[in-house]
């Protein structure tokens, strides 16, 4: 049995299960707080003029809320498959997608607040870079699951 101390991975996989929760409670009361604009038809939400920001905004909301659930899966990983955490990427990894989940929401949002003739602002500047952070992140990951041992072939 793997103990606190014999897991490296136990303040990682601690670290993003609280970040995933808080992540996943934070996007779901933005998708609330979407939701009341359109029900109270809010113009500077639903007007025609406005559909860069609905667009942008609910990006902002879907992305973060999935990318939530992506840090839970994760610390859920690493607690059931502590050999995983022995790769010598998971600081990369832990950071890679801290940053994808401000990275990604934050410049679909920032670049739905000011928008130019139906192109977002310049907020959406930071999607391709969180982007990047968790393509390498979630690459990291799969790699590091060849570390798990294999199910016999002739079993």
């Amino acid at each position: 049995m793997i103990t606190k101390h014999d897991n490296p991975s136990g303040p990682y996989a601690g670290r993003h299960l609280r970040f995933g929760w808080w992540s996943l409670w934070g996007f779901l009361s933005l998708g609330l707080a979407l939701e009341l604009l359109h029900g109270f038809k809010v113009g500077f939400y639903l007007d025609v003029s406005n559909e860069t920001r609905r667009f942008m905004w609910t990006l902002a909301h879907a992305h973060g809320a999935l990318l939530g659930l992506v840090h839970i899966l994760f610390a859920v990983s690493l607690r059931v498959f502590p050999d995983i955490a022995t790769s010598s990427s998971l600081r990369t990894t832990s950071t890679g997608l801290v940053a994808a989940s401000l990275l990604l929401p934050g410049g679909f949002f920032a670049g739905g607040v000011q928008f130019y003739g139906g192109d977002p602002g310049l907020g959406i500047l930071l999607v391709p870079i969180g982007a990047v952070c968790l393509a390498v992140s979630v690459c990291q990951i799969a790699r590091s699951l060849r570390l798990l041992p294999r199910p016999d072939k002739g079993r």
